[in-house]
This record gives C-alpha cells, structure tokens and sequence, in this order.
C-alpha cells in the first residue's frame, strides 16, 4: 500500500504544479467567472512553420506621409513619435465616458441614449461572470444573480489544483449581487448609470458549528466604484484613464443630506440638490439599502417600493452551494416582503425633500418611516 502512495504522489505533485501555473501568482482583486470563461491561449506558430518577419524594404509607401525630400526626413516622418501625433490628429483620442460625483455617491456618465447602453451593460456583467437574473428595460433596472469572488479564496498548490477538477469544493463564505440603474442623463443623448452592491456573509448560529446562516452585509463602495471603473473600459476608455477618473472622485465630500423633524411629528430628509439630481441619488439610495423598485413617476416626485429581505431573496436558490443553508425552511419573510411604501421627492428648488408615505400615499407616524429615512440618510450625506 505504502508503495503505491510513494509511486502516486510525483505524479499528483506533477499535476498539481501543472493545475496551478499561471493562477497561485496571480492576485485578483475581483474573479467572478466560472471555468467556461477560463483564458483562451494566444495562438502560436506550428513547430514546423517560421514565422515570417517583417522586412520594411518591401513595404508598400503610405500616403500620409508630408512628403520630405530627403531620406532623413522620409525617415522622421515615418517614426514611432511621427506615427502617433499622426493617428491622433485623424482619430481625437475623446472618452465618451465620464465619472460624476455627489455626496458618497458616484455614477457613470455615457454619450449615449440609455436603449444602446442597455445591452453593453448586460453583456459586461455577463461578461465579468454573472447571471443577469432581473431585467426591466423600461424602468432602466437590471440585476445580476447571487455569485462569489472566487478571488478571495485563499490560493495554495493543492486548492488550485483541486479547484481545477471539482470547482465547487472550495468557496468563500460570502456572496456578492449587483444593481444597475439606467437614467437619461441631464444632457440629451446621455445616460447615467448607477452601480448599487449588495452583499451577503456566512456565519456560524450553534456552538457546534453545525448550522449556519446568510447575514446582510454592508455595501462595499469600493466595490462598486471598481465595477464603475471596469464598466468605463467596456465603453472603451483608456486603463489608464479610468483609473485616474476613479482616483479623482475620491476623497472627503461635502454634507449634502440633514434629518428634519416636522411639525407633525413625522421627520424628513433635505437634500442639498435640485429635484433633477436628487432625484437620481434617491433612486440609488433606495437599491443600495435594499429596496425593490416596483414602479415611479417622476412627474409627481414618487417611488413606489418594497424592501426584499436578503435573505427571503436567498431562498429562491434551492441548488447549489447555498442549498444547505437551514433558514430556507422557514418563512417568515414573506410578510414583510409585500410591505409597501411610497418614497416621495419634493422639488423646493434649490434643495429637494424627501418623505416616507404609506403604501396609499398618506402620513405613516409608525417608527418603520424614520429608520428608512435614516438609512437613506446614511446613502445621501
């Protein structure tokens, strides 16, 4: 037995390095893609071919050139340097992208109407390992599937190895869900677009480490602002450029939200921005802290919303890694699931006030009211 053992661990070391060249060095910061959108391998030269090389005698004389009159000059206008300033005065090297800021809050800004951005932003979650699980077009929302970063799993020879062969035996105890939201941008023929996280972490609930539970997680801004950022790529902006775009929204912002107690006893919140603007900021807010948007008319300054527990919303996944999670049993959630509210935005030109109504648009007094207002607050300031 012994034997065999000794004969068999060369060979699986010999696998295990070859399963994990290429990925035990590599530190990803975010991997959400599955083994069906592993790298595809550059293509090389057959072993029995040459690969042909480049003879600049031969090449055919372009018409671009400014005409010089001796072989130094031809060859100046030819350069690298000449060939650059060149292409750039054919092709202006202009982003039609572009990073705004308010408050804690950032979004893309696209030169484009939102009917041509939808399916870009669609096929880039796609493209970055998600499931598109929600689409609606015509109220410009569209949210991805419950995935894990496979990037925070710890990589070792044997765990890369063996992840290679059964995907699924190694995972994280968090999962991740994105929101996009698509508005007409402020100038015609653009569009806005706004990245709400929502995250989920697997704790321990008995002493024995038997059973666990899926918990809410804060929103990860710098989560979002990455997938901003990869997103501002997709629409074909410069590496470079988009992380200096990112790294120029950054820093301590200004107050632009304060809690007010009315009258009436019933509080509200003042933003510090016109109707147009606050308007938008409100409708990331409400996906950040976990609304669902049923329907809005923004004629009248109204959302119509419904909070989803995260983790009602978890047990629509009865397969998988997830089905051992023993909360699905139970349901609780279900009332709270169609608890509906009207979250009003009031245009006082300057600033703009934001209310929590009931489900039929009249003065809620219960305590429900002030912690919504508190978390939008939170999204606002």
């Amino acid at each position: 037995m012994k034997s065999i053992v000794f004969r068999c661990t060369p060979v699986f070391l010999a696998m295990a390095l070859a399963g994990c060249a290429g990925t035990i060095f590599e530190s990803k910061k975010i991997d959400y893609k599955t083994s069906a959108t592993a790298k595809v391998p550059r293509l090389e030269v057959p072993p029995d071919l040459v690969a042909p090389s480049r003879d600049d005698r031969f090449s055919v004389p372009d018409i671009a050139g400014k005409g010089g009159a001796t072989f130094s000059a031809y060859s100046a206008e030819r350069s690298p340097q000449a060939k650059a300033a060149q292409q750039s005065e054919v092709l202006p090297d202009v982003d039609k992208t572009r990073i705004e800021r308010s408050g804690t809050q950032r979004w893309l800004v696209v030169a484009e109407s939102p009917d041509k951005v939808w399916e870009v932003v669609k096929d880039f979650w796609q493209e970055t390992g998600f499931i598109v699980n929600l689409e609606y077009p015509e109220a410009g929302v569209m949210e991805t599937d419950w995935a894990e970063n496979r990037a925070k799993i710890p990589q070792d020879m044997l765990r890369s190895f063996l992840g290679k062969v059964l995907d699924s035996l190694y995972s994280t105890a968090e999962r991740d869900k994105f929101r996009t939201r698509l508005e007409p941008g402020s100038t015609p023929g653009t569009t806005d677009i706004f990245i709400s996280h929502r995250g989920m972490y697997e704790t321990f609930v008995t002493e024995g480490k038997d059973q666990t539970r899926w918990q809410p997680r804060p929103a990860d801004p710098d989560l979002e602002a990455e997938m901003l950022r990869r997103l501002m790529v997709r629409f074909g902006t410069d590496e470079k450029r988009a992380t200096a775009a990112m790294a120029a929204a950054q820093g301590k912002p200004a107050e632009k939200a304060k809690l007010a107690r009315g009258n009436d006893g019933v509080g509200s919140l003042e933003v510090d921005e016109a109707f147009d603007r606050a308007w938008r900021r409100v409708g990331l807010a409400l996906d950040r802290v976990g609304f669902t948007v049923e329907d809005r008319d923004r004629s009248k300054g109204l959302y119509f919303v419904r909070y989803v527990d995260p983790e009602v919303d978890n047990q629509k996944k009865d397969d998988g890694v997830l089905s051992k999670l023993a909360f699905w049993k139970g349901k609780s959630g279900d009332a709270d699931a169609k608890t509906q509210y009207r979250i009003y935005v009031r245009d006082d030109g300057a600033i703009s006030t934001v209310q929590v109504l009931s489900r039929e648009g009249g003065v809620d007094r219960s305590e429900t009211p002030r912690k919504i207002l508190s978390l939008l607050y939170e999204q606002l300031k």
